[in-house]
């Protein structure tokens, strides 16, 4: 074992937590040890052939499409039978190496679901969300007195949710034993109904008003739903009246969010107010040399290239990282380093958008499925079709976005053009898109090649 083929591992470990579960991690990716590093060869030791042949055929390809995230230009990872830990019990192999603590924890009903960076350490402040950040800090030292409810607003991709959960992370740091539940307002609802249908109203009432601290996420999706906004007030009035605290998200102030009852909008003003706008050019850059700080990508990454970037991609925080992972997937597929030219060909449609250049492109519905169909190799009608197995999932999701972003379609018209699906389907459609392609080279990669055919790139 190399320190060199350790450090690279780690690297791709981090990136990997993202992805799967603690207990995948504890059981097939922990006892992995890494052998050897010739780049761009990782060696990779697993303890016997069962272990190689299941991590080869399960988590080989997302290792594969994280690695060059990590370490910052591309990776090949072979897997090997140690020779030595094969004398080991089996059991020995795969027994638990994290603390105790940890595991109970983790078992822990009452910790929330939540994304690791999404901490005060990893949140970026600047002029355009000082304000908020200010008030989620102020929050964490008197929760249910200060500010509250405490409702953050801004366009998407700005770090509201980043925000709302560095505040959980941080009590759930000074105070464990913190009853925290999070969620978003889809999810709420769904609960809701499920528990209405199963007779089990007390259960939920009891979970969501005897919580220490409340997080609903996109609370703006509460519009017309008049039976969860009547759920939803007196779950926030029995919080607010026990002093604990609540807090909210919307793409919007809570005056402007149309279908809300006038008792909820009076109720979400009551604390603070707190707005997050774009960030300015020089807080761009500030969030990506954290960003490539933070993926130990900052020898990959020129400061001129940061610089392009930050010029580039100015409607979100979230397209700020998304070009990271796309310049890193466009310069593995080139087998190129990254420099300002590559930067510029991988961002050549970002450009476009920013600069409210539209693509000589005469693109249909049909040309667009067509194409997502062709790179991932399915049919059309499997796109269009109701089947949910992952090989028609992500590449339907894919072609939705496309349709969104080079089509402005309306998002009723895309649900019709893939099955007739309904409003809050294509949302989700959407937003698990914009994700893809921020968190999954392999998936940007192949979206790259769905616009070059095309003709957008």
């Amino acid at each position: 074992m190399t320190s060199e083929a350790t450090e690279i591992w780690t690297r791709i470990l981090t990136q990997v937590r993202n992805h799967v579960g603690q207990d995948i991690l504890r059981t097939w990716l922990d006892p992995i040890i890494p052998i050897s590093w010739q780049d761009p060869v990782l060696v990779l030791a697993v303890p016997d052939q069962f272990s190689l042949d299941w991590t080869e055929s399960k988590y080989a390809e997302l290792l594969t499409s994280l690695a060059p995230v990590a370490v910052g230009r591309p990776v090949s990872l072979t897997f090997q039978v140690d020779s030595e830990r094969q004398q080991r019990p089996q059991m020995d192999l795969f027994s638990a190496q994290i603390p105790q603590q940890q595991i109970q924890h983790d078992k822990n009903s009452n910790a929330p679901v939540l994304t690791e960076r999404y901490s005060f350490d990893h949140f970026v402040v600047g002029k355009s969300n000082e304000l908020a950040a200010a008030a989620a800090h102020a929050i964490t030292q008197a929760p249910g007195r200060l500010y509250n409810p405490f409702f953050i607003y801004g366009r998407t991709g700005l770090g509201k949710t980043h925000l709302m959960q560095a505040i959980a992370h941080e009590l759930l740091h000074t105070k464990p034993s913190l009853r925290i539940t999070y969620l978003t307002t889809e999810a709420f609802t769904n609960e809701l109904v499920t528990s209405i249908q199963n007779r089990r109203m007390q259960d939920f009432r009891r979970r969501f008003r005897e919580t220490d601290l409340l997080l609903i996420d996109d609370i703006h999706f509460l519009k017309g739903k008049e039976g969860t906004q009547e759920e939803f007030f007196h779950t926030f009035n029995a919080l607010y009246e026990a002093g604990r605290q609540i807090v909210l998200t919307s793409d919007r102030p809570p005056a402007e969010i149309g279908g809300l009852e006038a008792r909820l909008v009076s109720r979400f003003q009551w604390g603070m107010v707190a707005d997050i706008e774009p960030p300015d050019v020089e807080h761009r850059i500030a969030i990506l040399q954290h960003k490539t700080q933070l993926d130990h990508l900052e020898l990959s990454f020129p400061n001129d290239v940061l610089q392009y970037i930050a010029d580039t991609v100015q409607s979100s925080i979230r397209e700020l990282e998304g070009s990271i992972i796309k310049i890193l997937a466009y310069a593995s597929l080139k087998h190129r380093h990254i420099d300002l030219p590559l930067a510029r060909e991988a961002l050549r449609s970002t450009q476009a958008r920013s600069l409210n250049l539209t693509p000589n492109t005469t693109q249909t519905i049909s040309t667009i499925q067509d194409s997502v169909a062709n790179v991932w190799n399915i049919t059309v009608e499997g796109l269009q079709s109701k089947a949910r197995i992952q090989t028609l999932t992500v590449p339907r999701q894919i072609a939705m976005y496309l349709a969104r972003e080079i089509l402005h379609m309306q998002l009723t018209d895309i649900g019709m053009a893939f099955g007739g699906r309904d409003h809050s389907t294509v949302i989700h459609s959407l937003s698990r898109a914009t994700e893809l392609l921020q968190h999954n080279p392999q998936v940007a990669a192949k979206c790259e090649l769905v616009k070059a055919q095309l003709g957008l790139t």
